[in-house]
């Protein structure tokens, strides 16, 4: 360590002074104390020490006499406490009067050479390790602790009294109301909601189907009744919605859920009474990770109305023990336990592969309270449906058609991949296909008429246009007789 000549001069000077450095504070300031000159409680005015070991700005002059010295002109502190060795007190005494500023050269001469203030201690307030938490702090945070979880036991006490006195009240409605209250008919209710009117939208578009349209009418009652005994107080709770619609394909299991999307909507137990149709492809995903976002966008799609999952049978494959489907299925359980008052769904499937399902899932099965077969069309009722798709699309059916058209489907039942609904849609397709080709030939290739042609002309679908169908399976060889 390197002293300057500054340094040196005074650290000379301090034995003429008559003063002994003494160190080990446990303040770790530096202690001194007189031998020859002040003295603490001595009555003399404490010498300044601030400007002590400062280089002067002129030579050194020779030191005087220990007694002779006398202390620079400085406001006088106060009296040292009288005791034997006097040390530093703990706490900060008050602060002095500021000094005059004094000019760059003196200050540059009253330097300390050690860098720092020799006799203040500044405290370890800096220090983090030394950091406590204060006692008033703690008292605080603990009072404010309490006065929260008072507020929260208040607030439970208000909503249980509240709870309370509403159940009384509703005990003495209940006591006080007469058996004869009129509640209101449920014709009106049926109106009025619009559920009527989904159910005559039902019959019109489905043909048959008897048992479909009783169950779901069935519901419709439930639903309606439930609401009545609500308007009048009674305790009533959301039924469970979720359905199971087992049958071939073409069978309306499709128009079914859209039609009890609305009714649920009338009802008030849906907010859209949208349908959103769901297979395995969208539901599950082709590696880890891949599959819960998938389940849960169409569910989110799906909330407020039906989600509708066709052959939900494929979901789980009991060959593949990493099949992922398996989340995708525990995802629909939990959704379909804890979001039942705004979600309702529906699978769909063969009534053989889908109970082979629920053998496999059973928590599936205890989660649906309706399930509802819809069974194979007649042919009768296929020709009307025919008949139904011709009114929509603004076509006629001449009369000498239905019969060939029911002879075109008494044969197509009895070959493979048989869709009811769906086969009769294809035929209607070929038939206006059919008359499309005869009207073109007749009145462009042929010329008749000159090349004009009639309103007649262009909606009439004759016997001919059924029989093409009838000779395709006729004359096709066996094994593309289900093409025709």
């Amino acid at each position: 360590m390197k002293f300057t000549a500054a340094a040196s001069a005074a650290l000379t000077a301090i034995p003429a002074l008559g003063f002994v450095i003494q160190t080990g504070s446990p303040r770790r300031g530096i202690v001194l104390n007189s031998i020859g000159g002040w003295q603490p409680g001595s009555g003399a005015p404490a010498p300044d020490w601030s400007s002590w070991g400062q280089p002067a700005a002129a030579p050194a002059a020779p030191a005087p006499a220990p007694m002779s010295w006398a202390p620079p002109a400085a406001p006088a502190p106060a009296p040292a406490p009288v005791a034997s060795s006097w040390t530093q007190p703990a706490a900060p005494a008050p602060a002095a009067p500021a000094p005059a500023p004094r000019s760059s050269s003196e200050s540059d001469a009253n330097q300390n050479v050690f860098g720092t203030k020799s006799l203040e201690w500044g405290g370890n307030e800096k220090d983090p390790s030394s950091k406590t938490v204060r006692l008033r702090d703690r008292l605080n945070e603990a009072d404010t602790e309490r006065r929260k979880a008072q507020e929260e036991a208040e607030a439970r006490e208000r909503a249980a009294e509240i709870r309370r006195e509403q159940r009384l009240k509703k005990i003495a409605y209940m006591r006080d109301m007469p058996d004869s209250q009129p509640a209101g008919t449920v014709e009106e209710f049926m109106f009025k909601e619009g559920v009527q009117e989904q159910l005559n939208k039902l019959d019109e578009e489905l043909i048959g189907l008897v048992p479909v349209k009783k169950r779901v009418k069935e519901i419709a009652a439930l639903l309606v009744l439930d609401k009545m005994r609500r308007k009048l107080g009674f305790q009533t709770s959301v039924p469970s919605l979720h359905m199971c619609f087992t049958g071939a394909p073409g069978t309306g299991k499709t128009t079914v859920a859209v039609r009890m999307g609305q009714i649920l909507a009338k009802m008030g137990y849906s907010r859209q009474g949208h349908v959103v149709l769901a297979t395995r492809d969208d539901l599950v995903g082709q590696y880890v990770g891949h599959t819960a976002p998938k389940t849960k966008e169409m569910i989110k799609k799906a909330m407020g109305g039906v989600l509708l999952v066709d052959e939900a049978y494929y979901l789980y494959n009991a060959a593949n023990d990493r099949d992922y489907g398996q989340e995708s299925i525990e995802i629909l359980l939990n959704v379909m336990e804890t979001q039942q008052d705004d979600l309702v769904v529906a699978l769909a499937g063969y009534k053989d592969r889908m109970d082979k399902f629920f053998s496999y899932i059973p928590g599936m099965m205890s989660r649906i309270g309706n399930h509802i077969d819809f069974p194979n069309y007649s042919a009768d009722e296929l020709v009307a449906i025919a008949s139904v798709m011709a009114r929509e699309l603004e076509y006629d059916i001449e009369d000498s058609a239905y019969p060939v058209f029911k002879h075109y489907i008494q044969k197509r039942m009895e070959l493979p991949y048989f869709s009811n609904a769906r086969t009769v849609r294809n035929a209607m397709d070929r038939a206006r296909m059919n008359s499309a080709i005869r009207t073109f030939d007749k009145y462009a290739i042929r010329g008749e008429n000159g090349g004009f042609c009639s309103v007649h002309d262009l909606k009439a679908i004759t016997a001919a246009d059924f029989q093409v169908l009838v000779d395709d399976i006729d004359n096709a060889d066996v094994d593309k007789r289900i093409f025709a």
